[in-house]
């Protein structure tokens, strides 16, 4: 096996693919390869696919699941087909571009790795991650296969672009500022944001309360009145605006309804997501249990 190293990790080459790469990608690769070096105490090379949006020669890789592959360097093809089946339920438009890895430069188990992606894709990128070299760049490789006359594979590098939304750029910018500093005493600039207009609301519903303390208080003759007081207080409710429109109250209760429903929604992913583990978790167990696993294990499948 040969392996092209042209390229780089900035711009476009004129006539290679243009490739975009969304940062959850990246996140992703990383937080599986943590992960997993601190369940085995020792780094080790972790694999999954890539999913996004292809059209022609134009790439835009927008999120990844892992998968596994054994000792052999054998991918577990059931697994990724029923993965990618129920990675096409949620994200419709997306479709497997190839798959990532951790490591240096393509070796000859990447090739085979490799080989076995392209049933899921005929012409599949391979996206490599050097969690372990300290670099001022993006530690992130892209490679295509090109196959020779003889049939074996040669890679050759590709270039990228980073490409982000705005929900990607809050979520880059907390996990960077949060999770670099020990303690977590440095918080993003969204989160101090919010943290601004939290203190804000307290302060507002701490002044209101003492208004409205005291005006009860001077209703039951708990307090003498003050007529200064009571006139400011009375100015003070005036110049609140009209809420008692009916306009309001329907888009007040539009707005409620949308961020009940967000609430919701990730509540029922959540529910999703233990009840899958869950079943995996059962199908193990029975996979394991003897002669009628077969028929228990199609009952819950």
């Amino acid at each position: 096996m040969s392996v092209s190293m042209a390229g780089g990790t900035g711009g476009v080459a004129t006539g290679a693919a243009v490739i975009s790469i969304h940062p959850l990608v990246i996140l992703n690769i990383s937080d599986h390869f943590t992960r997993v070096k601190a369940q085995m105490n020792k780094a080790v090379q972790v694999y999954g696919a890539v999913y996004g949006k292809q059209r022609g020669r134009s790439l835009e890789i927008c999120t990844s699941f892992e998968l596994v592959v054994d000792a052999d360097n054998t991918v577990d093809m059931e697994f990724f087909t029923k993965k990618a089946e129920r990675f096409k339920e949620v994200f419709g438009d997306l479709e497997c571009l190839g798959w990532y890895t951790t490591g240096g430069a393509p070796d000859e188990n990447d090739a085979k790795i490799h080989r076995q992606v392209m049933e899921m894709n005929e012409n599949p990128v391979l996206l490599k991650l050097s969690p372990l070299v300290s670099t001022a760049d993006l530690p992130i490789s892209l490679f295509e296969s090109v196959f020779g006359s003889s049939g074996e594979i040669s890679f050759s590098s590709l270039q990228y672009v980073l490409a982000t939304e705005e929900a990607e750029r809050i979520g880059v910018d907390h996990v960077a500022k949060v999770s670099t500093v020990a303690g977590g005493d440095r918080n993003s600039s969204v989160s101090e944001q919010y943290m601004s207009h939290h203190s804000a609301m307290k302060m507002l519903h701490s002044r209101v309360k003492v208004i409205l303390d005291y005006v009860n208080a001077v209703h039951s003759g708990a307090l003498p009145a003050n007529q200064e007081i009571l006139r400011e207080v009375n100015s003070l409710a005036h110049t609140l605006p009209v809420i008692n429109d009916h306009s309001f109250h329907n888009e007040f209760h539009q707005q409620y309804n949308e961020v009940a429903l967000l609430s919701y929604l990730g509540t029922v992913m959540k529910g999703c997501n233990s009840i899958n583990q869950y079943v995996q978790k059962f199908n193990t167990v029975h996979d394991k249990s003897g002669p009628m696993r077969g028929k228990q294990r199609g009952v819950w499948m």
